[in-house]
């Protein structure tokens, strides 16, 4: 019978993660939809003209941004589901009547709702992922999660450039946004377990805490030293890789005299590949290494970034194309490496009861610090000098957070000796 119970737990678990994952592709489909219809925006009846079209991004990212922190509380006071259903809903409703606007700030407008939805599901989801597996097997679980996430912004440009020119922007809207309303329903059935259900009695026991879902918690999380080396070196992460995806396209036809076609086309291609296989043998391999540190996903993470930092000024610096595609791909691959060890790593430094709220300021921090400004950086030096030369910050940002992740393991092995010589003595 307790076999049996087993079992029928990891099914349900295995569901449930697929439900969440394909949620989660349904997230960056949706969030790159827009970038497919920026032409027929620019063009058609709206008229809009590029900051208009930049905005629509980044008014969604300032949105989920300054929400996650209040999801953050939700989610960790009572259901976690009903949220996140209701989140996907929103999204997906918002994504849906985007493709009814009539005017630029109509459009701005549901683009910022879908932040106010994908908030919701982005803090919360991570945190009952948690609870659906133990610590041996989480790293593959998240890494599974975000493998979603270059596969769905792929098909943001794929289904959003396909209906738009057979139907319309307007239909690509429509297309993006009902599978959400249906995968809603479902995620309201998933189960909820006890937070902690897959933690050891000392994760449980943990030091006290601020009260579940209070704004104390925050004060709390900023004072845990190896959590915010770990989020500061995701911010750098995210400056890194959101410098690039904006500017990589432009830099390849501008810079090295690649068609724009080709450029953009051969520039998602290496995004989809690496970020692919790069999240899953990331996932895989900080498993695997658990068994050698308690610290095996941050030191993964700092080494294979350490790795990352000449690949990428490679890939900026070569002017020889199979000199810098060659190292594009090498330079992604092993950036992609750590998406799964690193969010494994924000809810397991914390407490069960604080971990959407540790991803929800992690969501929060990593935008304001990453990719919100970074385009917008790379921009402004482009203009004082070169894009060539402006791209070069990338590396930069890449070698501090290999920095940031390598500190952030010696903290968390010093806090550990610190317990355990408290426990003992």
């Amino acid at each position: 019978m307790g076999e049996e119970h087993s079992r029928a737990l990891r099914r349900a678990s295995g569901v449930s993660l697929a439900v969440l994952a394909g949620i989660n592709l349904l997230n960056y489909l949706d969030r790159y939809v827009v970038s497919a219809v920026l032409p027929q925006l620019k063009s058609g009846p709206l008229r809009l003209d590029d900051f208009e079209l930049g905005t629509l991004m980044s008014g969604f990212l300032i949105v989920y941004m300054l929400a996650a922190p209040l999801f953050g509380r939700i989610g960790d006071r009572g259901s976690r589901t009903r949220p996140i259903a209701i989140g996907v809903f929103l999204w997906s409703l918002a994504t849906g009547l985007s493709g009814l606007a009539r005017s630029y700030l109509q459009l701005l407008g549901a683009r910022a709702a879908v932040g106010i939805g994908e908030a919701a599901y982005g803090t919360i989801a991570p945190s009952l992922i948690a609870d659906y597996f133990p610590l041996r097997t989480r790293g593959r679980a998240f890494a599974l999660f975000n493998m979603a996430i270059p596969v769905g912004a792929a098909l943001g440009y794929i289904v959003g450039g396909l209906v738009a020119a057979r139907y319309g922007w307007r239909a690509a809207f429509y297309v993006a946004g009902v599978p959400g309303v249906l995968l809603a329903v479902w995620v309201w059935r998933l189960p909820d377990p006890p937070r902690g259900a897959q933690d050891a009695p000392a994760a449980l026991a943990a030091a006290p805490v601020a009260p579940a879902g209070s704004w104390g918690v925050y004060a709390r999380l900023l004072r845990n030293r190896a959590y915010l080396l770990t989020v500061l070196g995701y911010a750098a992460y995210t400056f890194a890789l959101g410098g690039m995806a904006f500017w990589m396209p432009s830099f390849l036809e501008r810079v090295r005299g690649v068609a724009a076609v080709s450029a953009t086309a051969g520039f998602g291609e290496i995004v989809v590949v690496t970020g692919f296989l790069g999240t899953f043998i990331g996932g895989w391999l900080g498993d695997y290494c658990l068994k050698y540190s308690a610290q095996a996903y941050l030191w993964l993470s700092g080494v294979v970034t350490v790795l990352a930092v000449p690949a990428t000024y490679l890939a900026l610096a070569s002017g020889t194309p199979s000199v810098f595609y060659g190292a594009l791909t090498a330079a992604e691959l092993l950036l992609f490496m750590s998406t799964g060890p690193i969010n494994t790593v924000i809810v397991n430094l914390v407490s069960p009861a604080e971990r959407a709220c540790a991803v929800a300021l992690s969501v929060f921090v990593i935008h304001a610090l990453g990719d919100v400004i970074s385009p917008s950086i790379i921009g402004g030096i482009s203009d004082a000098s070169s894009l060539g030369t402006a791209v070069m910050i990338v590396p930069l940002a890449v070698a501090v957070c290999a920095l940031l992740w390598l500190l952030a393991a010696r903290a968390d092995a010093a806090a550990q000796r610190a317990t355990n010589a408290l426990s003992m003595t």
